[in-house]
């Protein structure tokens, strides 16, 4: 095979090619209208530009506050311990992470009780909903905050 042999099995559309006369039908101002900044060569319009009109993002009102110093959790659910884990295991990132419930170690964790939990494990986490820590401490484990 030679490099003049091979052909591409690919079908691209043909590019436009604008402003080659009139009887292309994309020539004289080729295809960017009449007069104006658009026409004009190496403008841009910025993001959400409505043509001088006040944009979308100032019309609306402002509501709300964003705390700074709100904490984000990454959550995990009992139910997921119980499919994960074995009885008496100790749970902790690490752990979480081995198994693939945690993808960031970065942030604090915090175990919530959505499901059953039939087995005594040791959860050590930054944080425990009340259901969650109720749960665990009746199924015989024990939770250790960080």
């Amino acid at each position: 095979m030679k490099l003049h042999e091979l052909s591409n099995t690919f079908r691209r559309p043909a590019r436009k090619r604008v402003g080659r006369g009139d009887g292309s039908g994309s020539g004289r101002t080729a295809g960017r209208g009449e007069k104006g900044a658009g026409a004009r060569s190496g403008t841009s319009y910025r993001p959400h530009f409505e043509g001088g009109q006040i944009p979308l993002f100032r019309r609306l009102p402002k509501r709300g506050f964003d705390n700074p110093n709100h904490t984000t959790y990454r959550v995990v659910n009992i139910e997921y311990l119980e499919a994960n884990f074995q009885a008496g295991a100790e749970v902790d990132k690490a752990a979480l992470a081995r198994i693939g419930l945690l993808s960031q170690l970065d942030l604090p964790v915090k175990i919530l009780g959505d499901g059953e939990l039939t087995k005594a494990l040791t959860v050590r986490a930054d944080k425990f909903s009340a259901s969650a820590r109720r749960k665990i401490e009746a199924a015989g484990g024990a939770c250790h905050t960080l």
